[in-house]
């Protein structure tokens, strides 16, 4: 499937801002077998005074903006053009648990993917305590690893109710787990959480999800969201695989990626500080428009 992408961010600042430095992850990366990015721009206004293009460690595209001129609002728009290949199910070849612990053990990369980063505290993910009973209530020894993934995210999914008001960016997810409620960044979060707390390496993935309006009805403009799943090291024999757990299911073609992190960290979307007064108020909105 090939999508036309349009996302937008908007940024008032009550008083004028005189110096700002913001950290940006939004442009989709391409993945081999899965995703290609076709063609992809960011237009920023006003324009930074200075501005950097690299990779981070994990592969991600990073742009970095350092303002030193006054400046009362910044509009950042991409644009971008990107086919997104549907993972066909495939044989499920994972070890079980008991077995995943001793691959986990012999493995000696510590590449960008390497499960081994993936296993550990996170900055937004730093305790997986409270989550441990909740996710060994769920699997068993005889589980593959690819089941236990399945497992933990469909009863988090009954668990938890979507509300875009219960939680804010930085809530944690031991709070977001006790209310019940939270959006998809709690739900990854908490995931993330469960399954590190049994041995099962897992990240968080940022990116935009495809939105169909109800039968009869227009789609509309700006209506697509931004959106977060999680990814999960099932093995050396079946490697990573993708799960939604606010939506519960296998990864489609349409979610498009944009970044790869431990957790919402790493690939906020936009971060930064910026020398002001005031508060700022923001927007955004977002279109994945399917071509074919």
């Amino acid at each position: 499937m090939r999508y036309e992408i349009t996302v937008k961010l908007e940024y008032d600042y009550a008083r004028t801002a005189t110096l700002a430095r913001h950290v940006l992850h939004l442009m989709p990366r391409t993945v081999e077998g899965m995703q290609r990015v076709i063609a992809a721009s960011l237009a920023i206004s006003p324009r930074a005074q200075s501005e950097e293009r690299r990779q981070d460690f994990f592969g991600n595209t990073v742009h970095a903006l350092h303002y030193r001129e006054e400046h009362n609002e910044i509009e950042i728009t991409l644009r971008a053009r990107v086919e997104r290949h549907l993972m066909l199910p495939s044989l499920d070849v994972a070890p079980p648990l008991p077995q995943l612990a001793a691959e986990l053990a012999a493995w000696t990369d510590l590449g960008p993917d390497s499960p081994l980063h993936f296993l550990s505290p996170s900055p937004r993910v730093p305790d997986v305590t409270p989550f441990r009973a909740f996710a060994q209530g769920l699997v068993t020894p005889e589980m593959t690893t690819l089941e236990a993934m399945r497992a933990i995210a469909k009863a988090l999914h009954a668990r938890m109710t979507f509300d875009d008001e219960a939680t804010e960016v930085d809530t944690p997810p031991e709070e977001a787990f006790r209310k019940g409620r939270g959006v998809c960044q709690d739900y990854s979060h908490i995931m993330i959480a469960c399954c590190r707390a049994i041995g099962l390496p897992a990240g968080y993935v940022s990116g935009l999800l495809r939105t169909i309006p109800p039968p009869g009805q227009e789609r509309l403009p700006g209506s697509d969201a931004m959106h977060a799943w999680v990814r999960v090291w099932c093995g050396a024999g079946i490697g990573w695989r993708e799960y939604d757990p606010t939506n519960a299911l296998d990864v489609t073609d349409d979610h498009v990626l944009v970044a790869y992190g431990r957790d919402y960290a790493d690939v906020a979307p936009i971060r930064g500080v910026s020398r002001t007064a005031g508060g700022h108020s923001g927007r955004h909105s977002v279109d994945v428009v399917p071509l074919d």
